[in-house]
């Protein structure tokens, strides 16, 4: 009961619950939780990858050392706010380590990544190693409470049949095809 789950880990000090929603052994939902008292994001889980690493005996186990973080494009107000339910969930890292965690958006699709670097060849070279898993996000509520508040206020909520006409990008901001730019020149 989620309701029980959120008491035990508020009992316990947690900081955030993360929620991974499966069909049939398909990960296809994910919800983030700040505790004590929100928000909860809810996203949408696509092309979910967890076993294609080649070289995994290269790639060791896994660290555990705090990750730094790359957040691309998230420009608008939106966007900040999920940068920042995102960010949240990790500590702040040790400047010398080498575990990288990506969140890029584009066209309000984030991409995961999770890399370890090394520079074999001095501070001029960087060797980037995938050791995943890699996923995309698709943002669709934002909540101000936690998941059990039923009642809690929707502060953002994805319509995708309101605004047919235009596609808006409401994350970060996209570049315009390159026909649009050209013709705006003319």
């Amino acid at each position: 009961v989620i309701s029980e789950i959120i008491e035990s880990c508020r009992a316990h000090e947690f900081t955030d619950v993360i929620l991974v929603h499966e069909h049939r052994g398909i990960p296809d939902g994910l919800i983030i939780s700040h505790l004590p008292f929100g928000p909860t994001a809810y996203f949408g889980l696509l092309n979910v990858t967890r076993h294609d690493i080649k070289d995994k005996k290269a790639i060791g186990t896994m660290p555990e050392a705090y990750p730094h973080l790359i957040l691309d494009n998230f420009k608008t107000k939106l966007g900040e706010r999920t940068a920042n339910i995102l960010k949240h969930l990790f500590p702040v890292p040790k400047p010398d380590t080498k575990r990288i965690v990506t969140f890029a958006n584009r066209s309000d699709y984030i991409s995961f990544r999770h890399h370890i670097y090394e520079k074999p060849g001095g501070p001029k070279s960087v060797e980037l190693k995938e050791i995943g898993p890699r996923f995309e996000l698709r943002l669709y509520q934002v909540k101000l409470g936690t998941m059990e508040q039923s009642e809690a206020q929707i502060e953002w909520v994805i319509r995708p049949y309101m605004n047919t006409t235009k596609k808006r990008s409401f994350i970060g901001n996209e570049p315009e095809p390159d026909d649009k730019r050209k013709r705006n020149k003319d």
